[in-house]
């Protein structure tokens, strides 16, 4: 078994595949190369008989890369690393980061196995395998990639993965959940949990309870408070997601219900007097004064013997 980080840091739980089962499937492949060479062959003996022993050499050489190297690497790339005798036990090929193969991956492990199991007789894919931890040959080690089960025996799924939690139990650290301090744990951290719960239904049991245990370890040491007694580190893990997307969600509630307040308060606040504009080419004068109540004094009349009469 064996624990891969991809580039996002999430581990995946993949049951490597081991000697023997890989030196099985390694034999019905071949078996059908072998068988494949020598009817095509034997076909070709019969359509041209004719043939000097150079051309009988070209033909014999060209077909042997074909059914031995070329085909087997046509068929792992287009197959996403199953082969014919990997499909029939299970297996499958993958990056060392738990990717599907390319191109390239299937174009080193055939040349590199050409030469470590048919030039070489398999010795040097059986020794590595051996020694590597993940069972891996040598076209493994250039390649950067390792073979996997895909059919677990006795894999339990997301119902075995999942124990049943007590409903009072959870009620009980609803508070606890609405408490705890989200501020220090980092987005990586998160998309892990994430990624985790979303492919707990294809791990084995074992290594989902291992690697669920480790993230809620991470994700206590961040916060502070240990997982409760008796709750699942899987269960729990999901029960603070959904309390931080609780969060998420609330706190874009409020930033919504912030930026509609003002223009709710422009459109139904006091409304002030405004002047009317006036049309165009037209100026507007201000009101005339009123008139004083009380009218002026009438004027003196002229003193008597002077002929002086005194300005209006």
């Amino acid at each position: 078994m064996s624990d891969l980080v991809t580039g996002e840091a999430v581990v995946l739980g993949l049951r490597t595949a081991k000697l023997p089962s890989r030196g099985l499937a390694i034999t019905l492949d071949l078996a059908v190369q072998v068988i494949g060479l020598v009817v095509t062959t034997l076909v070709l003996s019969l359509l041209a008989p004719d043939l000097d022993s150079a051309a009988v050499a070209a033909v014999t050489i060209g077909l042997t890369v074909l059914f031995l190297v070329a085909l087997p690497i046509m068929i792992e790339t287009l197959s996403r690393g199953r082969s014919l005798g990997k499909a029939a036990l299970g297996l499958r090929v993958v990056r060392s980061d738990g990717g599907p193969v390319r191109f390239r991956h299937s174009l080193v492990r055939g040349l590199v196995g050409f030469l470590e199991i048919i030039v070489l007789f398999g010795v040097p894919a059986v020794i590595c395998s051996v020694v590597s931890s993940d069972g891996k040959r040598l076209g493994d080690v250039f390649a950067g990639t390792l073979v996997v089960r895909e059919r677990v025996p006795g894999g339990g799924g997301a119902a075995a993965a999942l124990p049943p939690v007590n409903p009072q139990l959870l009620q009980a650290i609803g508070g606890e959940l609405v408490a705890l301090d989200l501020s220090a744990v980092p987005e990586p951290l998160w998309l892990a949990v994430r990624q985790f719960l979303g492919r707990i239904g294809e791990l084995d049991q074992a290594v989902a309870h291992r690697m669920s245990a480790r993230l809620a370890d991470d994700l206590a040491a961040r916060t502070g408070h240990p997982v409760p007694y008796g709750v699942h580190p899987a269960a729990y893990l999901g029960a603070v997601l959904t309390e931080r997307q609780r969060r998420e969600w609330t706190r874009a509630q409020g930033y919504a219900f912030q930026q509609q307040a003002p223009a709710h308060g422009q459109q139904y606040g006091p409304q002030q007097h405004t002047p009317q504009p006036t049309g165009r080419g037209q100026q507007h004068h201000p009101a005339p004064p009123a008139a004083p109540s009380t009218p002026p004094a009438p004027p003196s009349p002229p003193a008597a013997g002077t002929g002086f009469a005194p300005p209006a």
